[in-house]
C-alpha cells in the first residue's frame, strides 16, 4: 500500500485548527512502511487553497483535527480522503495508527454549522 499523507502541524504535533497550521507534514508510505516525512510551509491561508496546494505533493489522504465541510469537499474533489477529528499527536504516531487501523477519530472540531463559533476561523 503506497500512500502520501498530509498532516497540518504546529509545534511538531497535529494542529487542531486546520487553516491555521504553521506547516504540513507530508508522510510518504510505501508497502505499509513510512519511508519519508517532510515539512512544507503552506502559502497564506485563503479559503479553498490548501486542498489544491497539498495535492501537488501527490497526497492521497489528509489527517486533521478540525476542518469545515467545504474543505472536506474540496479535498475529495482532488481525490484526497479527509479524516477529521484526529487527536493531537506527532505526525509519525498518527500515520502509524492510521496504517494499523487504530486511528481514533472523534467529532470534527469545526463543523461550520449555523451555530458556528466566531473563535473558529478556518
Amino acid at each position: 500500500m503506497n500512500k502520501c499523507i498530509a498532516i497540518p502541524i504546529e509545534n511538531g504535533v497535529l494542529c487542531p485548527h486546520f487553516g491555521h497550521c504553521e506547516a504540513f507534514a507530508i508522510v510518504e508510505v510505501k508497502n505499509g512502511v513510512i519511508t519519508e516525512i517532510k515539512q512544507h510551509t503552506p502559502p497564506e491561508h485563503v479559503p479553498g487553497l490548501y486542498p489544491r496546494w497539498v495535492a501537488q505533493f501527490g497526497v492521497t489522504d489528509v489527517i486533521a483535527g478540525g476542518m469545515g465541510e467545504r474543505a472536506i469537499m474540496l479535498f475529495n474533489e482532488q481525490k484526497i480522503n479527509a479524516f477529521v477529528g484526529a487527536p493531537v499527536k506527532a505526525p509519525e504516531e498518527l500515520v502509524k495508527d492510521f496504517l494499523a487501523n487504530k486511528l481514533t477519530l472523534s467529532a470534527n472540531y469545526c463543523n461550520h454549522d449555523d451555530n458556528h463559533s466566531s473563535s473558529c476561523q478556518h
